[in-house]
């Protein structure tokens, strides 16, 4: 007598053997992280470079079309970084003047400080970005 498992029995299996596998480790108990750039290379923990601090001014911020990318200092040493990606209509936002980052497609403008709406007809604010600033490097983190 040859015992088939059916369709169910089946599926359960491969599902607790996927949660196993997920919940494995690396095997690499160092506790640093690496990370590779565009060119494959590996990079120290905090990701690729964007910029150094003393590149983005004081009250003001800097653009990185590439990487889509806004980072702001609204006060000397904060550092904070956005989306360059307008909500309205998803334009590359143009620059960054007179305390917000600007849209010029249709005149939205965001707080540095955290993205919100200062005026419309964008209505969502910029999403924050994820960066670590490490002496003088701002990376993307």
């Amino acid at each position: 007598m040859t015992i088939r498992p059916n369709r169910r029995t089946i599926l359960l299996a491969t599902g607790a053997a996927a949660l196993v596998s997920g919940c494995g480790g690396s095997g690499d108990d160092s506790g640093g992280s690496t990370s590779t750039d565009q060119t494959g290379e590996a990079t120290e923990a905090g990701g690729r470079e964007l910029t150094t601090t003393d590149a983005v001014p004081v009250g003001g911020g800097t653009i990185f079309k590439d990487e889509k990318v806004v980072v702001t200092q609204p006060e000397e040493g904060e550092f904070k970084a956005f989306s360059a990606i307008c909500t309205h209509q998803q334009c590359v936002v143009a620059n960054v003047e007179g305390g917000t980052i600007n849209c010029t497609c249709h005149g939205s403008r965001f707080s540095i400080t955290d993205g919100a709406v200062e005026n419309p007809p964008a209505t969502r604010p910029l999403p924050e970005e994820k960066i670590t600033v490490e002496g003088n490097s701002i990376r993307l983190a």
